[in-house]
């Protein structure tokens, strides 16, 4: 674990790769909860990296992080949210094609994951879900899109994501949600955070898959 003093107050830390970031995220977040972290104003995940800003000490924090063993995580631990995705994307059929399935086959697929917020950014209230299979991992399209429309859930590498607004992009669109990702007079305004279970649920499901334990798709925001 390589840790990196940022300014007079922060920590850049390098656990080794996107699968210890968010373990490192969520052990953070837990010993925080627990009171075992030192005060912190905030704990940011990226692909690689965490930092963690605001500490009072950080030269202590980093000597205590050179012992940490971090816990593998646990499906199911954290908040989930179910998100309704109706399958209309443009590039639905194409995705299918690649995967050898027919189009009808991906919401089982995509619904069969267990998605998990990595890290947030591109754009407010975009997360970068992490937990698709290796072998339905797809490139980015080789001409961007100059608009993709709001709420569109797409693939690209290995991670899936939903626009939150309307924007230019590269990633293949498979379907859509009704859902706000992000509304600044919502608290918290992010729909999705790091270390949130995302699943995609078909639309057209029957209401006891759409609704089903374990949780609530606006899960204590409303």
């Amino acid at each position: 674990m390589r840790v990196l003093r940022v300014g007079r107050h922060a920590l850049l830390v390098e656990p080794g790769g996107p699968e210890a970031a968010s373990a490192l995220h969520a052990e953070l977040v837990r010993r925080r909860e627990t009171g075992e972290l030192p005060p912190v104003r905030e704990i940011v995940p990226a692909a690689h990296t965490v930092l963690i800003d605001g500490l009072d000490d950080p030269r202590a924090l980093a000597s205590d992080l050179a012992g940490w063993e971090l816990p593998p995580q646990s499906a199911g631990a954290g908040r989930t949210v179910r998100l309704p995705v109706r399958y209309d994307g443009p590039d639905l059929a194409e995705v299918a094609e690649r995967w050898g399935v027919r189009p009808e086959e991906v919401p089982e697929i995509v619904g069969g994951v267990r998605f998990r917020v990595a890290f947030c950014g591109f754009a407010p209230g975009f997360g970068y879900l992490t937990g698709l299979p290796e072998r339905y991992r797809l490139p980015r399209r080789p001409t961007p899109r100059t608009s993709v429309p709001a709420g569109s859930l797409a693939l690209a590498g290995e991670y899936a994501g939903v626009y939150p607004r309307s924007s230019p992009g590269g990633w293949q669109l498979i379907g859509s949600t009704g859902e706000v990702l992000w509304d600044p007079a919502r608290e918290p305004a992010a729909l999705l955070a790091p270390g949130t279970e995302v699943r995609f649920v078909a639309a057209d499901a029957p209401a006891a898959v759409r609704d089903g334990a374990p949780a609530a798709v606006r899960d204590g925001l409303r």
